[in-house]
Parts: structure tokens; sequence; C-alpha cells
């Protein structure tokens, strides 16, 4: 698994390079706020709205290169966006990264689960990586920012173009070539995978409602500095990563829906802790452990979803991975509109409840059909669009 959860971590960096480097296209170029949240626009309707098209695609047909030639996608355009000259060619390029985005998550999340098996906790690991990638992106690229401008966002693709590359190979190896060594029968279950879809995105809210406004409500409720705001950032971050791997491994020893359950409800009383600290060094813990609660059942839910859609695990990765992950975005600017009125620290009350939705439909998920995997006698494909499903060329 260290392929796909290296890959997660890249490809998800240029996730968070983008909001990273927008304040920096505001400062430098004098882009108003309007055209910044175009530029953070361009890069959601990109990465979100292609990947439940891109999931069929990728369940259709044997695309191994799908997700190595999105990632190096996602760093080329994030890459040059800062060179670009122009306020067009920067949106396009935004657009192309989340496209790029948009292709790795389904076809990765799909051989991840090839090469994880039944197994939860190796699926964390795969989701952690993706968690890793988002919060490394402020730390190292506003150094780079501060020091060279908006420009040095070119000195990021490297990496993408690198672990393109090694993903690549690793997917052309014979072992690799056949769709599933370990292919399952199972009927789709449509229901309860929109039923999981709306915890996913009532996860999304919250998930983006603490992104937005910790460091606010650190400076302008608690009164700390800068300093301290983007510490309880990185503090919720933090306990992102390490609640995806809780997760992952509580639902191999219990089981994925008690997990999901788990972590809703246990998210309502971390926000209690958070929201009743008043020193702001104090409400430092009870930020990781929100993270670790809201991020419980993250890992979880994306192998739920595969389960629920044993046919169609690329489609699922696109929408448990994608478009229901960006969707908490667009309830931001409700949160917003709130914290105008109220100040930040009313949305920090609000996400004290808006846990309850995601409980309330956990009880409400079935559990999976146990699924028959039967062996399939591994061999090299060499055709690489061959739909998956048909017959195999006599040879």
């Amino acid at each position: 698994m260290r392929h796909w959860v290296i890959a997660h971590a890249v490809d998800d960096f240029y996730q968070g390079l983008v909001p990273a480097s927008i304040p920096f296209f505001v400062l430098e170029r004098e882009y108003s706020y309007v055209a910044a949240s175009g530029l953070a626009l361009a890069a959601t309707l990109g990465s979100a709205l292609p990947q439940p098209l891109l999931g069929l695609i990728a369940d259709r047909w044997r695309l191994t290169w799908m997700a190595p030639a999105g990632l190096a996608l996602a760093g080329l355009g994030a890459g040059l966006s800062g060179v670009a000259p122009s306020y067009p060619m920067v949106w396009l390029l935004l657009l192309l990264s989340g496209l790029g985005i948009a292709a790795f998550h389904p076809a990765a999340g799909r051989d991840a689960r090839r090469d994880a098996g039944a197994s939860a906790t190796a699926m964390s690991l795969f989701a952690a990586g993706g968690s890793i990638g988002f919060f490394l992106a402020p730390a190292l690229a506003t150094p780079a920012l501060v020091s060279l401008g908006v420009g040095a966002t070119a000195l990021f693709i490297p990496p993408a173009a690198l672990m393109g590359f090694v993903l690549w190979r690793y997917q052309q190896r014979p072992e690799r070539k056949t769709f599933a060594a370990n292919t399952i029968d199972g009927r789709d279950r449509w229901a309860p995978f929109l039923l999981l879809t709306a915890v996913e995105v009532v996860r999304s809210i919250i998930f983006f409602g603490v992104n937005t406004f910790i460091a606010l409500y650190w400076i302008n409720h608690l009164g700390s500095g800068q300093t301290l705001g983007g510490m309880a950032l990185t503090a919720f971050l933090t306990g992102g990563v390490l609640g995806t791997l809780t997760g992952g491994r509580l639902a191999d020893r219990v089981s994925m829906l008690r997990t999901i359950q788990f972590g809703s409800a246990a998210a309502i009383p971390a926000f209690t802790l958070l929201r009743v600290t008043p020193s702001p060094e104090l409400a430092l813990l009870p930020a990781i452990l929100v993270g670790i609660t809201v991020n419980i059942p993250f890992a979880v839910l994306v192998k739920l979803g595969q389960d629920y859609l044993p046919t169609k695990p690329g489609t699922a990765s696109g929408v448990t991975l994608g478009l229901a992950v960006s969707a908490g975005g667009l309830f931001v600017p409700l949160l917003g509109a709130l914290a105008d009125r109220h100040g930040p620290e009313s949305v920090l009350t609000a996400l004290c409840f808006i846990p309850l939705p995601a409980v309330a439909l956990s009880l409400f998920l079935p559990p999976p059909t146990p699924a028959t995997a039967h062996s399939a006698k591994a061999s090299a494909v060499e055709d690489y669009s061959t739909p998956i499903g048909q017959p195999e060329p006599r040879r």
C-alpha cells in the first residue's frame, strides 16, 4: 500500500497548495477578493464535479495510467499557475489541476482497494495519505511563497512528475496488469450508498467549517495571536490524520457501522469541550480531539461505499473521496453569514449540533452484504482499453 499512501499524499498536497497560494495572488497581483474566490472555484469545479463520471470510466475500462496521469496533471497545473502571466491562464491551470485530482481519486481508490483487500486499516492508510498531503501543503509552500513570491509554486512540480512516473511503473508490473487478482461478486446497493453519501456530506460540512473558522475563533474570540491561531488549525489537521488511522483499526476490530456511529457521536462532546474551554493554550488539546473524532469515519466511509457498490469501486471512490468531500465547501458561505452576524464563536456553537444528522443517518446504514471473492488467474492484459468484465482474447 505504500505506493498508494505516498501517491495520495502527493496528489492532495496540490489541493492544499491552491488555498495556500491564493493570498499571494491577491497581494502580488492585486486580484480582488471576487477574483480570488474565482480561483478557488476553478479548482473546486475541476476536482469535484467530474469525479463520479471519471469513476464510471474507471469502472468500465482498465485505465491503469489514469491515477499516475491525474497526479502529474494536478502538480503541473497548480505549479504553473504561479508563473502564468494572466488571470484567465491562472484560472484555466487551476481548473486543469482540479481535473487531475478528479482523475486520480476514482482510479486510485479502485486500485488501492485491490491491494488492500478486506482490510479497513489498509484503506485508512490510503485515506490518511491524503490528509497528510493536505496538511503539509501550507507548511511547506508558505515559506517558499513568502521568500520567492507566487512564482514559487513552480518549485512543487517535480514531486508530481516523479511520483506519477513511480506510480505508472508500479502499475505496469505483471501482477498489477490484471484488473484484480481477486474479483468480488455482489449486487450494487444504491439506496444505502446514497445514505452513506449524505453522512459523508455532513462530515465534510464539519471539516470545512472547522478548517475555515478555527483560526479566526482563536484570534477574534479567544484573543490569541495569529501564530497560536495557526497552531489551532495545525492541531485540528494533526488530529485528522490520527483519526483517519484510528478509524481503520477500529473498523477491523469492531465493525464499520459501529465505527462510523461512534466517530459521529463522539464529535459532539469534543466540539462542546472545545467551545467551553476559555484558554487558547488549553483549547489546543480539544482541537486535536475534534480532528480525531471528525475523521474517525472518513476511511471507513470510503471502504463501506465500495462494499455497497462492489462492481463499481471507482464510482464509489469518486463520490466518497471527491464529490461528497468537496460538497461541504458549498455550505461554508452559510457559516460565513452566521459568523458575520454573531462572530466565529457562533460557528463553533453550530458545529456542536451539526454532527447530529450524521449520527441519525448512520443508524440507518445497513451492514454490507457478505461478498464472495474468487481467485482469477493473474495474467498480463495487453490492451488496457478492454472493458472490464468482457472476456480476454484467447492466446
